[in-house]
């Protein structure tokens, strides 16, 4: 067991850590706070959640049964921020997690900035208030668009791989993309809150002697997750499979050739255990990529015959559709995250769907619920 988890472990054991958890009711939160709890009873933890998301009110009784404290409060209202009480660490999970947010002409652009960045700036005025730790769940889409959407890629067993003999861009192999990738401009209007969010944190960190944690995760999964075709993929495609929705493959020939890695969000709890005893003075670099990896990633083509095989056959179309921001091609590399934490996935691709669709199973309209 890794030193610093038993260190913060008896910690624990003796002195109780107060945790907030931002977008509780959501899958990554209510999967979080699900998980400390089983990891330990010593926590307090407190949520908050506007209740937004189509279905998010479903967690709060079950959470509430935890122990689990749940506020109904918007992170986007300073007010509703200040009336927390004080904690030792806030974990930023809420977000609207969509790359096509505020250009889909479903949402409002001036809505997604509020959301994933007035928020966050709340949140670090509350953690200067009470010099609380912060972390921020960040994501894949904060790397530079046109890098990735201009790899050199060739379809293998219904995948897309990048072209190994090719000039990659600093930062990007065979591995996937790696910290160092750049983060400029066009990164879409989610992709650039959530860096100017990374940002204000890391500056706020230094300026106001409070520790920060930068999280870029890759794309969740897991039993419970709301499915949508702008965010949780994986659990989307599962779903609809189950329910016989009609589903289109879009973009980069229509074939569904494109690959994402998948992450679990309870393997992420080794690895807050570790930040939160981290001292304030570490070295260790503030920014780092956590991810399923190479191993534990899938394209939809792949998706939809692992699908066909466990529900049987469903319409999948194929559609010339071009939409802004796609890419044939993104895995976060996690290199570092096992360098510098001993950290890994723990969770395998293939035990993520089969969570999903025993879910799926027993929860026959779900995408009805999720997609309201």
């Amino acid at each position: 067991m890794n030193f610093i988890y038993v260190q913060v472990h008896n910690l624990l054991r003796a002195n109780t850590m107060r945790l907030l958890i931002t977008g509780i009711c959501g899958f990554v939160g209510s999967t979080l706070a699900k998980a400390f709890r089983e990891s330990s009873t010593d926590y307090k933890i407190i949520g908050i959640d506007n209740l937004s998301r189509s279905g998010s009110w479903i967690n709060k009784e079950p959470l509430q049964k935890l122990g689990v404290e749940v506020r109904h409060g918007d992170i986007r209202q300073a007010s509703d921020v200040l009336a927390l009480p004080p904690v030792d660490w806030v974990i930023d999970a809420a977000a609207n997690p969509c790359v096509l947010a505020g250009v889909d002409g479903k949402t409002n652009s001036l809505q997604l900035v509020q959301h994933n960045l007035q928020g966050t700036i709340n949140l670090l005025e509350y953690c200067r208030s009470y010099q609380a730790g912060f972390i921020l769940l960040s994501t894949s889409r904060v790397y530079n668009i046109p890098g990735l959407s201009h790899l050199q890629v060739k379809e293998i067993n219904g995948a897309f791989k990048p072209i190994a003999e090719q000039k990659f861009p600093q930062g990007i192999s065979l591995a996937g993309v790696s910290e160092n990738y750049s983060t400029s401009p066009p990164v879409s209007l989610y992709g650039s809150t959530k860096v100017a969010s990374e940002h204000l944190s890391l500056e706020y960190g230094a300026t106001f002697n409070f520790p920060v944690w930068i999280n870029r995760c890759g794309v969740m999964a897991g039993a419970g997750q709301f499915g949508h075709p702008g965010q949780g993929i994986f659990a989307f495609w599962i779903h609809s499979f189950r329910e016989k929705r009609p589903l289109k493959y879009i973009g980069f020939g229509g074939k569904g050739y494109q690959v994402r890695d998948c992450l679990h969000p309870r393997d992420l709890i080794s690895l807050l255990h570790q930040q939160f005893g981290e001292p304030l003075n570490t070295q260790k670099p503030r920014v780092i990529n956590i991810s399923g990896g190479v191993d534990n990633s899938m394209s939809l083509c792949q998706l939809s015959y692992w699908c066909e095989n466990y529900f049987g056959s469903n319409e999948v179309i194929e559609t010339d559709l071009e939409r802004p921001f796609d890419i044939p091609w993104m895995i976060l590399d996690p290199t570092q995250a096992s360098h510098v934490w001993d950290w890994f996935p723990k969770t395998k691709i293939e035990q993520v769907l089969e969570e999903i669709a025993a879910y799926a199973e027993k929860n026959p309209n779900w995408c009805s619920l999720s997609l309201m």
